[in-house]
């Protein structure tokens, strides 16, 4: 601690200054007290920063994220002012030297006991910021502080909020590089997407220090760019390291993210108890020291001067504490500035030794996924238009299948493989889908769907009998299936802002859950009044205009080095899809009782079972154990699977009420669910994007779950003698309204701090439960409609239409059960917190 200065502020916020703690890059960090009497740490912002539009913006954002990070062994950010002239936020203070301090210059390395124990807090530290949707991006020494009871990380988040002001490059646009070069990983030293296992690997260096004393890959011995080659390019030297951490350590350092353990499996294999301090004596005792010194510091009493400036009185002087003998500190030390580097320092710009250029090709910089997609909002309307064209094009064809039938003569187990094949190439291959996005990115799978759309429409469209039909659906199946994952992938990681994050999702919400509805309107003209042939060529000028717009968005490069295809797992995945959308399919004509039908839906049970077990057993799995470790996703996953059955079984209704009850023709049908549209738009983009960034997402998600239910409930009294108005408005209303209450904080919340390179699998697996949720419905309506007529017997049409009618109404019980069963699972798995306006859904711990 110093004294303050002239300069120094006498308070900030309700904080009393009491003494300067450090300087850094981005500011002064003071020791300040409450008005009750809490000790805590100000960081302020530089006024070189403090000027920056959008350094202001971001460091409200991880702020607020960093508040809400959870854990023992961090520093809790108290509280801070974003808006304020010189922006500051307030930490925990923790009483404690630094753990560079203590090995570089007071006490040389830890013993092996006191790094097992360091790996297991600093490991528990990480899950929890990254629990928090952030990654600290600056893991060093100087950010660990050493307690009596254990480590404490510092800083976690703030680092980000400087890391863009110069557009995608290691350097500032000041010339300050960002992170500190001892404690970078390869992906950083890169320019490289970051994800959290970039801190595992920051990890694995803090540990090496702590046993060692030396700084990772020569970096006491070398320049700059020796040692950011090094870094990149080069094996780690773990001569030093204790032998019972030597191969944890190695396999944090892995080159590869994707190899490296996580943050839990770390502190899972370093768990063990230990009986006595973690710290030697000799630490402990100057630990105690500091504390004293603490109490007994005496700060020097401000005044104010004749223009109201500080004027600093001197105070009786605190002897300083008696040091302990000290090592040679090392010769170079990358980690004594909190946050930045001055370039000049180390010479020329970063880069490899004379020679090596070839093998170290220069960093490629990549859209954060923090920062704003530059052309984010062209990207939501590609990936609305792609999403569209296929709900339409299977709307357009399931009412043209009369005229199919009729123009090429094909007979009605052929009209069953047409749609069967559709339905099981889109439903199968969604997790494929999702795997290929996070392999070749998500611009590259929507160009590819989009074009394989497009050419098996003009396939169908000029299809000259059955089987080239066939093809062509199940091409446009297949191709459906690439496109899905990676519109919504696209939304995902474009949109960070909370504001516009809750915007974008309302519109994808309205797409999900009401793109049947406006699939009828338009393929209902479609069909009305052109062929089915050039219903089927409709889709083509859609796809190419989509496809246009993909053509000119930014490149998105997988952030996964060395990522491979998973063929295991997506075999796994595939096949148990598929397993059970075909025994979904066949559970319509067949008894639910028959062997085939338990055979494929037990089988596809215990191969996505298998997919998910995949997870563990290999370092490069198509689906992130993030992502179903999550118990907000999981959550998310099971409501959408219960809602899809819900969404499904409503709009088979109505479509029957509405085309076979009233007389509607398709596009009259189309026409009288656009009240219903409404409602799901205004529950969506008006109701829920508004609230999410104030309201917990569960409590959307289960008051929209409500209020859906009710109206599924109103619809169950649909009658053929009833009227439009009367009788499916109300519940179409409500059905439609809480819909879109529901949907748009599910998609949010199931996306939410999902790492770019894993949003095409989270994605998929979003997707993948609402297609397996509403091929449910489908085959509990199909079941019920099994009208079998006593021989003899005679029903005349409005005898028909009735008793069809009460088999659809009948099946919305089942809805409205899956409906209220949802809002329950949600309730209780679903707690991620409101982002307060600074961000997405944050997921809480456990």
């Amino acid at each position: 601690m110093n004294q303050l200065i002239a300069e120094d502020p006498v308070r900030i916020g309700p904080y009393r200054l009491i003494a300067r703690l450090g300087e850094g890059g981005m500011g002064l960090v003071y020791l300040g007290r409450s008005e009750g009497g809490r000790t805590v740490a100000v960081k302020v912002v530089q006024a070189e920063y403090a000027g920056d539009p959008e350094f202001r913006r971001r460091f409200a954002r991880e702020v607020a994220a960093a508040r809400r990070v959870g854990g023992s062994w961090t520093a809790a950010v108290l509280d801070a002012d974003p808006e304020a002239a010189v922006p500051w936020v307030a930490t925990q203070y923790i009483p404690g030297p630094d753990l560079h301090t203590v090995v570089a210059k007071d006490f040389g390395p830890l013993p092996e006991y006191s790094v097992h124990t360091l790996a297991n807090r600093l490991a528990l530290a990480l899950r929890a910021v990254h629990e928090a949707g952030l990654i600290h991006r600056d893991l060093k020494p100087s950010n660990v502080l050493v307690t009596v009871d254990g480590p404490r990380v510092i800083d976690f988040g703030i680092a980000r909020a400087m890391d863009r002001l110069a557009g995608d490059s290691l350097h500032t646009r000041t010339g300050m590089l960002i992170g500190s070069p001892g404690f970078m990983s390869p992906e950083q030293v890169r320019g490289l997407e970051l994800t959290p296992a970039s801190d595992v690997f920051c990890l694995g260096a803090v540990l090496v220090h702590a046993a060692t004393g030396r700084l990772l890959f020569g970096a006491t011995d070398t320049g700059l760019n020796a040692h950011l080659f090094r870094i990149a390019e080069e094996e780690a030297d773990l001569t030093g390291v204790p032998e019972s951490l030597v191969d944890l350590v190695r396999a944090c350092l892995e080159k590869d993210p994707a190899k490296r353990p996580t943050p839990q499996q770390v502190a899972a294999r370093t768990a063990e108890d230990q009986a006595a301090e973690w710290l030697p004596g000799a630490v402990l005792a100057q630990l105690g020291r500091h504390a004293a010194q603490l109490l007994d510091f005496a700060p020097e009493a401000v005044a104010a001067g004749p223009a109201g400036t500080p004027v600093v009185q001197p105070a009786a002087p605190v002897p300083p504490a008696r040091p302990q003998p000290l090592p040679a500190p090392p010769a170079y030390a990358p980690t004594a500035p909190a946050h930045v580097v001055p370039a000049q320092a180390f010479g020329p710009p970063p880069g490899p030794p004379p020679g090596a250029w070839s093998a170290y090709p220069p960093p490629a910089p990549l859209q954060d996924s923090a920062s704003p997609h530059p052309r984010r909002w062209w990207g939501l309307v590609v990936a609305a238009l792609a999403q569209l064209m296929v709900l339409i094009d299977a709307t357009a064809f399931n009412m043209a299948v009369p005229s199919v039938q009729a123009d090429l003569g094909i007979p009605l187990s052929g009209l069953s493989v047409m749609s069967t094949v559709y339905v099981l190439a889109f439903g199968g291959l969604m997790l494929l889908g999702g795997h290929i996005t996070d392999l070749a990115g998500r611009r590259l799978t929507l160009i590819i769907g989009l074009a394989g759309f497009a050419v098996a429409s003009a396939l169908g469209g000029s299809a000259a009998d059955s089987s080239m039909l066939i093809w062509a659906r199940a091409l446009q199946g297949a191709f459906g299936a690439v496109l899905t994952p990676a519109a919504l992938a696209l939304v995902t990681t474009g949109f960070t802002d909370p504001k516009e994050r809750g915007r974008a999702f309302g519109v994808y919400a309205v797409i999900s859950g009401g793109g049947s509805a406006l699939g009828l309107l338009m393929g209902g003209w479609l069909v009305e009044n052109l062929t089915w042939r050039l219903s089927l060529y409709a889709a083509v000028p859609l796809a190419v205009a989509a496809l246009i717009g993909a053509l000119t968005l930014p490149h998105d490069r997988p952030g996964r080095t060395g990522a491979r295809f998973d063929a295991l797992g997506v075999l796994l995945g595939t096949g148990g899809l598929a397993a059970l959308t075909y025994g979904l399919i066949e559970a319509e004509p067949r008894d639910r009782t028959d062997p085939l039908i338990l055979v494929l839906l037990a089988a596809g049970v215990v191969l996505l079972v298998a997919y998910l077990w995949r997870r563990t057993t290999t370092s490069r799995p198509s689906l992130s154990p993030s992502t179903v470790e999550d118990r907000d996703r999981i959550g998310c996953f099971l409501v959408m699977l219960l809602a899809g059955l819900g969404v499904t079984a409503s709009f088979a209704t109505l479509d029957f009420y509405l085309r076979n009850v009233l007389g509607y023709s398709p596009a009259a049908a189309g026409v009288a669910f656009l009240p219903m549209v409404a409602a799901l738009v205004i529950g969506a983009t008006q109701v829920a994007a508004r609230l999410l960034p104030r309201v917990a997402p569960r409590i959307l998600i289960v008051a929209g779950l409500a209020t859906a239910a009710l109206g599924l409930l109103l619809l169950t009294g649909l009658e053929t003698d009833g009227a439009y108005a009367t009788q499916a408005l109300p519940g179409m209303v409500l059905t439609g309204f809480g819909t879109g209450l529901a949907f748009m904080p599910v998609f949010a919340t199931a996306t939410a701090a999902v790492a770019p390179e894993h949003s095409g699998a989270a994605s998929a697996t979003i997707t993948a439960a609402q297609h397996v949720g509403g091929a449910i419905g489908v085959a509990l309506l199909t079941g019920a409609l099994a009208v079998r007529l006593r021989p003899g017997a005679s029903w005349s049409p409005e005898q028909l239409a009735g008793e069809l009618l009460g088999r659809h109404t009948g099946t919305l019980w089942w809805a409205v059960g899956g409906m209220l069963l949802a809002g329950l699972l949600a309730g209780l798995l679903v707690t991620a917190k409101s982002p307060g306006g600074d961000g997405p859904p944050v997921h809480t711990a456990g």
